[in-house]
């Protein structure tokens, strides 16, 4: 099946952690919705695989009874990653995943600020 699911991505994500695979959530500012960030290791240990660089958009998900603008990368290898904007955007966030674990991080903000050259 080709097509896009218009509510793909926009409730709870089932996150698959254990042994040396962990997960990724990045709360994002709202002027990313929509966005696509891509995640790409850092060091090239045995443990990465060679689909390592991949993306996910941004999407507004419920919260405590507010929506919450997040990216979710799930089934991550241990080791250091960083993160930008697709297509080009610079490196904007780098962090270094657990396995077993979920790592929670937070976008930079100037995107919320007018004449931002971030």
């Amino acid at each position: 099946m080709t097509g896009e699911h218009s509510n793909a991505g926009q409730g709870p994500v089932l996150l698959d952690i254990g042994d040396d695979i962990g997960a990724l959530i990045i709360t994002m500012p709202a002027s990313l919705d929509g966005a696509e960030i891509e995640i790409r290791p850092v060091d090239t240990g045995a443990k990465h695989r060679v689909d390592e660089r991949r993306h996910v958009g941004v999407v507004g998900r419920p919260a405590n009874g507010r929506l919450v603008h997040s990216a979710v990368f799930s089934d991550l290898a241990e080791g250091r990653y960083e993160l930008y904007e697709r297509p080009f955007g610079a490196v904007r966030l780098r962090v270094a995943i657990r396995g077993g674990a979920i790592t929670y991080a937070m976008w930079p903000r100037c995107h919320d600020t007018p004449g931002s050259t971030c």
